[in-house]
């Protein structure tokens, strides 16, 4: 579920900082800059681990901060494909069951994945499992807030680097409906479409 990430940055240090230990001062401005955001390609950064290699500094014409390159190693939140998680139901729509783990809320279990025959429930806006038994279809719901645990078996990131404005969208109306359509840039897409995956309380005597 977490990773260590070799990086490479080049950190700029404020002159009011330099009665400071430059590692400690550098740890900062890595956790400021990194810490709670998605980094394309890699996952969901954490903490800095630990700092490998630190480059000379320099301070350049018309700036009296300090630039030091930098080598360290982040923890990133980056589940690798068919790794078990746990989380619980955030809320349910005609797109899937969406799931969070707490510091983690872009994960979606999308409807085919679910345990098979489902519905989904419009006026509960919940989906449930029509479990099948001898003495006929039990409908077992899926609520929010309950514990499931399910199967990690995509991942999608969408790169939301800012970008120039377009010659179509020059409306206000049209500006509204991009921030509408602001995309999550990491996703995860969950299955628990087998045995033992699913809520918890399915698979635990009560």
């Amino acid at each position: 579920m977490f990773v260590l990430v070799g990086m490479t940055d080049t950190v700029r240090i404020p002159p009011w900082q330099f009665e400071r230990k430059l590692n400690e001062s550098i740890a900062e401005e890595l956790n400021k800059k990194l810490a709670n955001k998605v980094v394309y390609n890699v996952g969901l950064c954490i903490c800095l681990y630990d700092i490998t290699k630190l480059e000379d500094s320099y301070i350049f014409p018309g700036d009296g901060a300090s630039h030091t390159k930098v080598h360290f190693r982040y923890v990133v939140f980056h589940p690798f494909l068919d790794e078990i998680l746990v989380g619980q139901i955030k809320s349910c729509s005609q797109d899937g069951v969406h799931v969070s783990i707490g510091f983690f809320d872009d994960i979606v279990i999308p409807p085919e994945s679910l345990q098979q025959p489902a519905k989904f429930d419009e006026a509960e806006q919940v989906w449930v499992w029509e479990y099948e038994t001898e003495e006929g279809a039990h409908d077992l719901y899926m609520d929010i807030g309950e514990e499931i645990r399910f199967r990690v078996v995509d991942e999608m990131f969408v790169d939301t680097s800012p970008t120039g404005p377009s010659c179509a969208e020059v409306s206000t109306s049209n500006a509204t409906e991009e921030v509408q359509k602001k995309e999550a840039p990491y996703t995860l897409v969950g299955s628990i479409s087998e045995p033992g995956l699913g809520l918890l309380s399915w698979w635990t005597n009560s």
